[in-house]
């Protein structure tokens, strides 16, 4: 107990110096939300890696899609290194770097305002993160409770809060910069944790091979396959690929993931945190599934419900319960380094975008700059309560509607920005129209597939397959509903760099462009 103890308070004890180091970074809004736009390439990486991977990650999926598809569920760690973080910052990172930086823009939905030239579009967006972060937010809560039960006996309630206090003691204090510096201290201890986690558990089970040889053993329901839960692809590919997709794709479109490029320095440095950003994906999502392929050797230990099917929350928790005490404290700060780093960066999000994006000349006309700092402040703190107080009622009560809300944030999000985002970084014929359509798509689709959920008929079986397919939709709907309305023109030509004009557009707009240019290019000339 002494040893968990003291783990935990240095853990503790240096993220709150971090943030109060990084005090003198703050003194503008750009410092303070996105550290002055001059962040390195390895802390960018460990911040994006971090952010990507919370408690919900190891605890929750890994162990419940480690028990749904065996080994193959190693797939889906693979999937977010090489879709979910090394295409993301091939195709994303310098694009994005680059136009938000001329646009001027600090978040996403300033970013559609700027690129979209609607105030419309940028209050949408705005309204969106606010109400699909919260419950996301409270989520991150959850898989420290049975973990902390396991190692110190403490009841949830005293978790919750302590990582709340923590949190908005170090992100209010240093803002963007203390988040990256510990989201790489964090990192560390991640990287560190997972490995050797994933050692003792084999070890456990008398090495590879021999757990390798008791899973195979195990049938699957519904299934006639010879040890399905060792097999390359599990006992339901199909499903497998919806993972896959939600869990990878859902970074291109995330706002919290997304902001880390608009922060780091230019030129190579976003090369290189692709490389860092894929390894500690692999290392990390790759060892949380695959360490979750092998929960079902522990199926009877694990709780299950009345109805006779595993509470997934319980089955990493059930598989750590064996290892030495200092193992134990390492997985403890492992899962309070990945919760923490993931609450800092959505609750930064979320109250810069109602700053900057809602309050700021709607609510507050000509709001300074100090207005901002302290308007943010006081959000952040608000948005770490209500995320906190989420998490207990959820706990403490019958409500399943929060969880239920969570499941699908983030096929909401990225199916609403997904297309919008991509395509407005690299296209000049989008029109708001199409952005508008993305937006009820990707929030229309997911939450209309929860309420009939909730009804008993969902219109998708899967939430998590409703989230995939609402990100491809919106990848397909922005082009093609902006064929047949009206482009909005793009200053910033993507092609031929600063200072260039869309030539066809400063004719349809009678810009500045001299006759000979307009000829051909609009029906006009």
């Amino acid at each position: 107990m002494i040893e968990k103890l003291c783990m935990v308070i240095i853990f503790v004890g240096a993220a709150v110096g971090v943030g109060i180091y990084c005090r003198r970074t703050t003194g503008s809004v750009d410092g303070f939300v996105l550290g002055g736009r001059n962040v390195g390439p390895w802390m960018s990486a460990f911040a994006f890696g971090t952010s990507y991977f919370s408690a919900v990650i190891f605890v929750g999926y890994a162990g419940q899609f480690g028990w749904k598809y065996g080994i193959a569920a190693t797939w889906i760690g693979i999937g977010n290194a090489i879709l979910g973080s090394l295409l993301a910052w091939w195709v994303l990172g310098p694009r994005t770097r680059e136009v938000t930086h001329r646009l001027g823009a600090s978040t996403m939905p300033e970013f559609f305002g700027a690129r979209y030239r609607s105030k419309g579009l940028r209050i949408a967006a705005a309204a969106i993160i606010f109400v699909f972060l919260i419950p996301y937010t409270a989520s991150v809560y959850n898989g420290l409770s049975r973990l902390f039960g396991m190692a110190f006996g403490l009841p949830y309630e005293v978790c919750v809060i302590g990582m709340a206090v923590i949190t908005c003691i170090y992100v209010v204090l240093g803002g963007y910069m203390a988040t990256v510096m510990n989201d790489f201290i964090q990192g560390i201890v991640m990287l560190a944790g997972i490995v050797a986690v994933i050692v003792a558990v084999l070890a456990n089970n008398g090495g590879f091979t021999e757990a390798i040889t008791s899973l195979s053993l195990i049938p699957a329901e519904g299934s006639e396959m010879a040890g399905p839960f060792v097999s390359f692809f599990g006992p339901n590919l199909p499903d497998l690929i919806g993972v896959v997709i939600l869990t990878s794709l859902g970074t291109w479109g995330l706002p919290q993931m997304v902001q880390k490029f608009y922060a780091i320095k230019s030129g190579p440095a976003i090369k290189q945190g692709a490389i860092i950003s894929t390894v500690f994906a692999m290392v990390v999502a790759g060892g949380s599934y695959f360490l979750g392929g092998f929960g079902r050797l522990y199926g009877g230990q694990v709780e299950m419900t009345a109805a006779g099917a595993p509470v997934y929350d319980s089955i990493i928790p059930t598989m750590l319960s064996t290892l030495p005490d200092l193992l134990i404290g390492i997985v403890i700060v492992l899962v309070l380094s990945a919760s923490m780093s993931t609450l800092s960066s959505l609750v930064l999000t979320s109250s810069s975008t109602l700053t900057l994006d809602l309050i700021k000349d709607n609510v507050v006309k000509d709001m300074s700059e100090q207005r901002q700092l302290g308007c943010m402040r006081v959000l952040l703190v608000a948005f770490i309560a209500v995320s906190a107080a989420l998490a207990l009622v959820q706990y403490t009560s019958s409500i399943t509607f929060i969880a239920q809300l969570m499941s699908i944030s983030w096929g909401a999000l990225a199916g609403a920005f997904l297309g919008p985002f991509f395509w407005g970084l690299y296209s000049r014929r989008v029109s708001r129209a199409g952005v508008w359509a993305s937006f009820v798509v990707g929030v229309g689709l997911t939450t209309g597939n929860m309420i009939a959920g909730l009804a008993g008929t969902p219109l998708i079986a899967s939430p998590i397959n409703c989230g995939a397919l609402a990100m491809v939709l919106s990848l397909i709907v922005v082009p093609a509903v902006s064929l047949v309305t009206k482009r909005v023109p793009f200053e910033v030509d993507p092609v031929h760099g600063e200072g260039a004009i869309d030539r066809e557009y400063a004719c349809e707009l009678e810009l500045d462009a001299d006759e000979e240019t307009c000829v051909g290019a609009h029906p006009r000339s």
